[in-house]
């Protein structure tokens, strides 16, 4: 069912159109991407379909009673309210249900007869719509969706006035899942998560029950999420069914078609003029030539394929090549005023290893690196730097910036002995081309920033490059020119990324950090995620089989994970005999309901309506226990 429809949308900024004939369909529970170039008009789109502007030209009609809720890019709302207090809001019509439930049970020890049974009915029906709308489950909903946003428990008493911005936009996607709307539009919604949280987010939108649209430039999120991609390409949409890979390849295939049949028909048409060219003045070939010019005139002739907005052509290149051994990290700790985050950290990186650096925000990634390029002291420990290394550092706070340079003064600064025009060229490569190299610095976008920085560090001709969230900022488009010049770089590669897409198309390995130090897996991104998957189901074997097994570890450290295994068994155990006794009191439940449907006695009502209370309250203290040793688990 068609739950939003667009039709002939135009959207023009002082006479220039940003895009026109916009034509779009919603249908319930479709997962539809939003791609297209930096200025393209993507998040305009977003807001003309939701109401907060209003096209140029066209109508967008919208289902009757429709819920729809909208994710701006960084997202605030402000509240006095707790973290978990704003969540509660979300159910306050539920809550009233609950309430008004409360006072009919009360009530019905004071009525007999036809008006008990009228309350009683009444009660039925209303006890049956709040379970419906999730009566018994909203809490545990609260506590998922804020757990899974990495809003744990110390902190739900928080003021929302006191969250960071990012925490914020959190939030406020956290309140948007509870609320369910029927359509969600989310505009850059992995922005301040890190890479588990999008994977918890991934998961809970592939199972959500309303419709999305989605714009993100994490390509590996919205191959996860999407089945219809809408490209945003030259003014118009395009609509191509399957996720963000699938789209690449039959947006490659039809772009060689479009240009395939454009140079048959330009071939034909050159044909033709030369034939009416060379026949229109002979008498004998006068007709057959204007038969010609004819056909010509009546040729539906199609438009010159475009390549679009020109794509940057950034190169790394490494001036000495390095020893094989690169950089050596030995049993370091990194943290701030002496709190460590992470420790112990090892690392033996070899010449040509590209390692990409994962793990939870705030858990030192940055640091890590800033600890070796001599920004952050480590805590302890120590690195060591191979033969002729010579280090490059991308910062993504874009501090190395000057905002009162010009793009072109920002670079022939740092290399005063390289002529203008080399200077120019290279700025061309990465997209400032004419008079882009007069712009001021400061005035410069994100993207703009990230790209002048990288053309800074390629000036440079390091042979090791330490990235710290290179593709922040960036298109989906230069992102994988990025990607494909880090493939063919010749020197060695440390970075930081919560770019899965961009980890798997570089990295020859992973470095994970936790609060336990550090963990190399050789591989890329899914060879990260399969081996981990495969670690924690290897341990839950083991805790099955741990008799069989030979443990190399002392036998303390044994001991522990031994009780540890115990305990989640004992927990399991726990958990599958409350979904049991869950599942039961559902069946008891309705039971007395049938009964109190079937009698008019009041004495048995009433003794029903207690047996009804009783089996009630448990429910809930079941739910709870259900609850809290979910989360232990």
């Amino acid at each position: 069912m068609i739950i939003l429809q667009a039709n002939k949308i135009e959207r023009s900024f002082a006479g220039e159109v940003l895009f026109d004939n916009i034509n779009l369909q919603v249908d319930e529970r479709d997962r539809i991407a939003l791609v297209g170039k930096n200025g393209a008009g993507k998040s305009t789109l977003l807001k003309i379909l939701v109401g907060e502007e209003e096209p140029t030209s066209g109508e967008i009609n919208k289902k009757k009673d429709i819920s729809l809720s909208y994710l701006a890019q960084d997202s605030r709302f402000k509240s006095e309210n707790t973290i978990y207090d704003e969540m509660l809001h979300v159910f306050d019509d539920l809550r009233r249900t609950e309430k008004q439930l409360r006072q009919m049970e009360l009530e019905m020890g004071e009525k007999s007869g036809d008006d008990l049974n009228k309350l009683m009915s009444d009660y039925d029906r209303l006890s049956e719509n709040f379970r419906q709308a999730g009566g018994f489950t909203y809490e545990a909903d609260i506590r998922a969706i804020l757990n899974g946003f990495k809003f744990d428990e110390s902190m739900w008493q928080m003021k929302i006035a006191e969250l960071s911005g990012g925490q914020n936009t959190r939030l406020a996607l956290a309140k948007m899942l509870l609320e369910k709307p029927n359509l969600l539009v989310l505009d850059e919604p992995t922005n301040h998560l890190d890479i588990e949280t999008i994977a918890w987010l991934e998961n809970y939108l592939v199972n959500y029950s309303g419709a999305l649209i989605i714009v993100s430039h994490d390509r590996y999120f919205l191959d996860k999420v999407a089945t219809i991609t809408l490209d945003l390409t030259k003014h118009s949409l395009d609509r191509y069914v399957g996720n963000y890979s699938r789209f690449v390849e039959l947006k490659e295939q039809k772009l060689a078609t479009e240009a395939k049949n454009y140079e048959k028909q330009q071939k034909e048409i050159a044909a033709l003029e030369d034939f009416v060219n060379r026949n229109l003045v002979r008498a004998s070939t006068t007709k057959r030539a204007q038969s010609r010019r004819k056909q010509l005139e009546k040729m539906e002739r199609l438009d010159k394929p475009e390549a679009g907005k020109k794509s940057a052509n950034m190169t790394f290149q490494s001036e000495k090549t390095s020893g094989n051994v690169v950089l050596t990290v030995e049993n370091a700790a990194i943290g701030y005023d002496g709190e460590v985050l992470s420790q112990p950290i090892n690392l033996d990186l070899r010449k040509m290893n590209a390692v990409a650096i994962v793990g939870p925000n705030g858990i030192g990634k940055s640091t890590f690196i800033k600890s070796i390029v001599d920004q952050i002291p480590f805590i302890k420990g120590e690195k060591r730097f191979g033969a002729n290394v010579e280090v490059g550092y991308y910062d993504q706070t874009q501090s190395k910036l000057t905002p009162s340079n010009t793009v072109l003064d920002e670079l022939w600064n740092d290399f005063k002995l390289t002529p203008e025009v080399e200077i120019r060229n290279r700025l061309g490569a990465f997209l400032f081309s004419g008079d882009d190299v007069k712009k001021s610095v400061g005035m410069l976008s994100g993207g703009e920033k990230a790209r002048l920085l990288l053309a800074k560090l390629s000036m440079e001709n390091n042979n090791f490059l330490i990235l710290d969230e290179p593709t922040n900022h960036l298109d989906i488009d230069s992102k994988e020119v990025l990607e494909n010049t880090l493939i063919d770089f010749d020197g060695t590669l440390l970075f930081v990324s919560h770019d899965r897409y961009f980890i798997n198309r570089v990295a020859t390995h992973v470095l994970e950090l936790s609060e336990n130090g550090s963990t190399l897996f050789l591989g890329d991104y899914d060879y990260y995620v399969d081996k981990k998957a495969e670690m924690e189901v290897g341990l839950t074997e083991e805790a099955s089989t741990n008799n069989q097994v030979k443990e190399s570890r002392p036998v303390n450290d044994y001991q522990a994970q031994k009780e540890s295994q115990k305990e989640v068994r004992k927990l399991m155990r726990q958990i599958e005999s409350l979904e049991a006794e869950i599942e039961e009191l559902e069946s008891q439940s309705q039971a007395i309901s049938e009964q109190m449907l079937e009698t008019n006695d009041a004495d048995k009502l009433m003794e029903l309506q207690a047996e009804l209370d009783k089996i009630s309250h448990r429910q809930e203290e079941a739910m709870l226990e259900w609850e809290e040793l979910s989360e232990q688990v």
